[in-house]
């Protein structure tokens, strides 16, 4: 199992490109959630990532964002719109969760 400390080391590399992430790629809020914030990571567990948009950008730049988030961690995430999460999962997802 992965270190606890590690997905607020994730949050502040992010928090410091949180501007960056709002002006290039239009992200309103971000967050991680999942087994990172659980503390339930292991070495092969990717980080999940809650996003919301001021506008939904369209699927490249979509990857694009996931893939520059990807080099800026150093780690494989998994990118998700908060308006698409489905309604079963939401309460957990929104329980486990650690805004940025």
């Amino acid at each position: 199992m992965i270190r606890n400390e590690n997905h607020r080391r994730y949050q502040k590399i992010l928090a410091k490109h949180k501007r960056e992430l709002k002006e290039k790629y239009g992200v309103k809020e971000i967050a991680i959630f999942g087994s990172f914030v659980r503390g339930e990571a292991k070495e092969d567990s990717d980080l999940d990532i809650l996003v919301e948009f001021d506008e939904v950008p369209d699927l490249l730049k979509f990857i694009e964002l996931e893939e520059y988030i990807e080099s800026l961690l150093g780690i494989k995430v998994d990118l998700v719109r908060k308006s698409v999460i489905r309604k079963e999962i939401k309460d957990q997802v929104m329980k486990d969760i650690a805004i940025i």
